[in-house]
């Protein structure tokens, strides 16, 4: 524990709730928040729906608390149930602050989210969003006008408006422990007579698509580079058997599985991932520094995944196919020109791993920390001449690098 943690555990214990949404994108950064705020010596309550309250990963310490929260679809006759539902959840809130006393709430989007930052704005409690995706996702754009702080993945947030860009907060998007402790280990070594590593994965339950075009993409590369190649695909269950069919086919190396539990040390050790591109996944991906293909999820709402990639394909740390144009041809192009020599694949792996924001979770918890009086440590304010200062701040970040991944090392 250093210094600083020490000073706020020791005489600045405060309550933090914080509130997500059911799904991993939503609450992968809140349990990282609510662990760096638990080592700083404060006390965190959860507010999610049942989903949550149940996923794999959550800390030991974090009491989770289920509130109904509502949805509001297309169909306007739907709505009167939703509004129900989420002014009863505000009012369980408001029950819960009153017991928990929390200096400031926290919401990371998903409608679960929704109740309890309606209670701390009637309840006069400091409130924070924070956005995992380039997009400024429907809650939090809800929100945006009563809370009074905004925290960004990016520095570009698309559905922003510029009335509420004094309150943005560069932090990034909190990523788990065990991937960020990859952040400083070298570059997996690809020489031109050794293994090509390929990661596949289409978020938690897999994707069909890739299920489908990965395989056949992977053999139409050049003999050379195809029969070094070494590939591990999460696929959905019903896929797995016709995909194994297929590398055998092909006489590819694959290991398939429906979950990977070392997830974390598969990607330290992958020279390229092929994907889809959630928040998280371009988190984890920019944190240990690892190249990619990225196929956005063409459904996603706002079509933030597609954003989500515009920062590392700039970087030069990954290439973006839109679905309807990833088919296996496209795929074996892009591949090979990533991977034609060492170098060109070592270029990305540094473009990828200076678009990463390792602080992550400690500045967000100093943001947090600062709407309950502490004393706010180094969080990039955007705010008025954000774009200049943001990007003043990258790039000095950059410069002063010393990646295992620099090419010219």
């Amino acid at each position: 524990m250093n210094s600083e943690t020490q000073k706020v555990a020791g005489g600045a214990s405060r309550h933090f709730v914080l509130a997500a949404g059911g799904t991993g994108g939503h609450l992968i950064p809140a349990f990282a928040l609510a662990t760096e705020l638990e080592a700083r010596g404060h006390h965190v309550a959860l507010i999610t729906d049942e989903r949550g309250a149940n996923i794999p990963g959550k800390p030991e310490f974090l009491t989770a608390h289920v509130l109904p929260a509502g949805r509001f679809g297309k169909n306007p006759l739907r709505w009167i149930g939703g509004v129900r539902a989420v002014l009863e959840g505000r009012n369980m809130a408001l029950r819960l602050f009153d017991a928990f006393e929390p200096s400031a709430v926290v919401g990371f989007g998903g409608y679960p989210a929704l109740p309890a930052l309606l209670a701390s704005t009637a309840a006069n409690i400091p409130s924070v969003v924070h956005e995992q995706n380039a997009v400024l996702g429907r809650v939090n754009r809800l929100l945006a006008g009563r809370v009074d702080a905004i925290a960004t993945s990016y520095e570009r947030v698309d559905r922003l408006k510029p009335k509420h860009v004094d309150k943005v907060h560069l932090v990034g998007n909190p990523v788990r422990e065990e991937v960020l402790a990859a952040r400083d280990e070298d570059f997996p070594p690809f020489t031109e007579e050794g293994l090509l590593r390929v990661l596949v994965t289409g978020g938690s339950q897999g994707a069909s698509i890739l299920s489908d075009v990965v395989p056949d993409g992977l053999a139409m590369l050049p003999p050379m580079l195809r029969q070094r190649l070494q590939v591990t695909q999460q696929c959905r269950s019903e896929d797995v058997d016709r995909v194994r069919e297929r590398y055998a086919n092909h006489d590819i190396p694959a290991e398939l599985g429906t979950y990977f539990e070392d997830m974390h040390e598969r990607l330290a050790d992958t020279h390229l991932f092929v994907g889809r591109a959630g928040a998280s996944t371009i988190a984890e991906l920019t944190a240990v520094g690892r190249p990619a293909i990225l196929v956005p999820l063409p459904i996603a709402t706002d079509n933030h995944q597609a954003s989500n990639t515009r920062e590392v394909v700039k970087a030069g740390g990954a290439r973006m196919i839109r679905q309807d144009n990833f088919t296996p041809k496209e795929l074996a192009k892009q591949i090979q020109a990533m991977a034609q020599n060492p170098t060109s694949l070592s270029n990305a792996a540094h473009g990828s791993w200076n678009c990463g924001r390792p602080d992550a979770a400690k500045d967000l918890a100093d943001l947090v920390e600062s709407m309950a009086g502490i004393d706010m440590m180094d969080v990039i304010r955007v705010g008025e001449a954000a774009p200049r200062a943001a990007q003043t701040a990258t790039k000095a970040e950059g410069a002063t690098r010393n990646s295992p991944r620099d090419a010219s090392e």
